[in-house]
């Protein structure tokens, strides 16, 4: 039985997980073309020899390391290397800004940075002044790119001089002397305000974490994950990263969102994780016009041994989960946050209630305050805010972690999210109004792809609607000749407004949608509008999109 109440170390973990699997496959990785296996053994030579060179390049204990890359097999070995370095690891998305990425370095205090290769090092280049003098770099790619006036070193290069004696003896060491408190990682957290917060992760938040997850959440002999998502998020690095490691099964690396389902047909995998918006793709793609397709056929679609999908990172709207498990793929909802490490209640495979979040994980306290408000308490609670004392008091309260969300447990213990505290609306006539919940009705209409309620401090609520292009099309037929056209007809936009009642026709009459307007273009991470779990930046569409919104008022 795992044991996920006696406080040990990620470090602890992995080092188990090579003595007992070491010659095993481990993981899969996309080399010239083809999908190549990598054993335990063959990782973790990697692993201790970049240890050696952070080491090397000055990396003490406690001090940060920034982790600039979109996922790769070189990801896993650098987050495993920067704790046998007993580093700390500041994982940063690949898509930001070179300002946004040089907010992360300074306010870290970073010695270290970890880039991808010359796309990133050309991000950094003009905020080479803000920098200072204190952090170096190093690339996995050859970049021609200088930065601090130094040229940027292959960090294989570097590790391919590397003593192996001193590898080990220095990966030896990390495992004796780290400790189940020790900081393991700073993630900067904007959620959906903007306003960046570093959030604090010991060893012991991540593996009790993860250990209760696999305690909720078993694996089965030959299970088989494909990970998508990015890394330096905290959903994909314990559910895909540390769940793996910790429950000895096999990971294959995905080429991006885009190639999920034909990597999939390569690798076969048993298990997905993945955000909602996902789902609801796949969904559209397989019922485009009016089909429905058989359990089968969405087996066969996810390579034929898929036995459950996870969901995360934002709402799963029902009528999703329910596709799903209607068509031969069981899909079970989780939730958490980066401050809970971040799984606080999981759906697991034979105990998966659609509508909610499932139950609380092992170990895992949740409770629901006075105000409706979800808070939780046990040993995933982060250690706090990065230099910001202020805001952990006001998230961290007698150890009960403030989620911010909304919620209800149910007479059995399942968790249901109805809303987003801090992102109520509040209307003019004082009205609270969870648009969480308007919005996923609206996005189970086949027309709409994306959703966003606005209206507080307004007399009504109205919308900004994405239309879904492609169901658009089919239905119009011979008669489409464009998007922008489709949105100038009057026929279309009559029955857009007739799609909007009938998708909140059993809310109240103050939740009801009285005005909206078509947006040519979805809202996207690029644009700032999402953020990387794909939850809505509500400021940020608010600002693009401030002439449509004001558009819907003026009569008021």
């Amino acid at each position: 039985m795992i044991d996920y109440s006696t406080p040990t170390t990620l470090l602890a973990l992995y080092s188990a997980r090579i003595a007992e699997s070491g010659s095993r496959r481990a993981l899969y990785c996309k080399r010239d073309g083809n999908y190549q296996a990598i054993t335990w053994d063959e990782l973790a030579a990697d692993v201790r020899r970049v240890a050696a060179v952070l080491v090397q390049l000055g990396v003490r204990p406690g001090e940060r390391v920034i982790h600039l890359s979109r996922n790769r097999y070189e990801w896993i070995v650098t987050d495993l290397a920067i704790q046998l370095a007993r580093g700390v690891q500041v994982p940063v998305h690949a898509l930001l800004t070179g300002s946004q990425i040089a907010y992360q370095i300074v306010d870290s205090e970073a010695v270290l940075a970890i880039l991808s290769g010359p796309e990133q090092a050309a991000k950094l280049a003009p905020e080479q002044g803000h920098l200072g003098d204190r952090v170096r770099f190093v690339s996995y790619d050859a970049c021609e790119e200088t930065l601090g006036g130094e040229p940027i070193p292959r960090l294989w290069d570097l590790a391919a001089e590397v003593n192996d004696a001193e590898a080990r003896r220095i990966e030896a060491d990390a495992v004796a002397k780290t400790r189940p408190e020790d900081l393991t990682t700073i993630l900067y957290t904007s959620g959906t305000t903007g306003e960046p917060k570093g959030v604090m992760l010991s060893q012991w938040n991540l593996a009790s974490n993860v250990l209760s997850t696999l305690a909720a959440f078993p694996p089965v002999e030959g299970d088989l994950k494909l990970n998508w998502l990015p890394l330096s998020h905290i959903f994909a690095r314990t559910c895909d990263l540390y769940f793996w490691i910790a429950g000895g099964t096999e990971l294959a690396i995905g080429e991006g969102p885009e190639q999920v389902l034909a990597n999939c047909a390569e690798v076969h995998p048993t298990v997905l994780t993945a955000v909602p918006y996902f789902y609801e793709k796949v969904m559209r793609y397989v019922t485009a016009g009016g089909r429905d397709p058989s359990p089968d056929e969405l087996r066969k679609l996810f390579g034929g041994r898929m036995r459950f999908c996870c969901s995360g990172g934002a709402a799963l709207p029902d009528h999703v989960a329910r596709f799903f498990n209607e068509h031969g793929i069981e899909l079970g909802q989780g939730y958490g946050l980066t401050e809970s490490s971040p799984v606080i209640s999981i759906n697991g495979p034979g105990n998966n209630r659609i509508g909610t979040a499932g139950k609380p994980a092992p170990g895992v306290e949740v409770a629901i305050a006075p105000d409706g408000e979800i808070i939780c308490r046990g040993d995933l609670v982060m250690q706090g805010y990065w230099k910001r004392p202020d805001a952990t008091a006001d998230t961290i309260r007698d150890g009960w972690l403030l989620t911010g969300d909304l919620g209800e447990l149910d007479a059995e213990g399942y968790l249901k999210i109805t809303g987003r505290k801090k992102e109520l609306i509040v209307t003019a006539a004082g009205k609270n109004i969870a648009p969480v919940l308007l919005e996923a009705l609206l996005t189970a209409d086949p027309w709409i792809a994306q959703a966003m309620v606005i209206g507080d401090a307004r007399n009504y609520l109205t919308a900004l609607i994405v239309p879904n292009v492609e169901n658009l099309r089919a239905d119009q037929g011979a008669s489409w000749q464009s998007l922008e056209a489709a949105m100038e007809n009057p026929a279309v936009l009559e029955q857009y407004e007739l799609r909007i009642r009938q998708r909140l026709a059993d809310v109240s009459r103050y939740e009801q949608v009285c005005k909206f307007r078509l947006i040519p273009r979805p809202f996207s991470i690029d644009s700032g509008e999402l953020t990387p779990t794909l939850k809505l930046r509500r400021t940020n569409i608010a600002k693009n999109f401030a002439a449509e919104i004001e558009g819907m008022y003026v009569k008021e």
